[in-house]
């Protein structure tokens, strides 16, 4: 079975540590986690994964530009980003934050495995 390859970019490291290790558990994953905005397009360049989670509000660099960075490159183009942020919540807004599918923190691990499921098929 191949697993899906996630990269979960967060300055939050005990929130991407503790995703990380639920996800890989359950054993369809292969997860890795980035703290710092500014080094999330080069990893992910080697990672490629199959999907991003991405924190909008970080030290440096913000989610948006990241995004960007990643869109802009043709080997990361089409990857799937999904923002996660405490900065609004789906009873604030319905729409996608940039044009980017959006999950409010705090996010459960249910939301989590079913975002992957709508933008990852089987």
């Amino acid at each position: 079975m191949n697993k899906k390859r996630i990269f979960i970019v967060d300055d939050e490291s005990g929130f991407t540590r503790l995703l990380k290790l639920t996800l890989e558990k359950s054993g369809s994953y292969e997860v890795i986690e980035e703290n710092d905005g500014t080094k999330a397009w080069l990893k992910a360049r080697e990672f490629k994964p199959d999907i991003i989670f991405l924190d909008i509000v970080m030290p440096k660099i913000d989610g948006g530009d990241v995004a960007q960075q990643i869109r802009s490159d043709p080997m990361l183009a089409k990857v799937p980003i999904i923002f996660l942020t405490a900065i609004v919540s789906r009873s604030e807004t319905k729409q996608d934050i940039g044009g980017f599918p959006f999950l409010s923190k705090p996010v459960s691990l249910d939301a989590i495995t079913r975002c992957i499921a709508e933008h990852l098929p089987a």
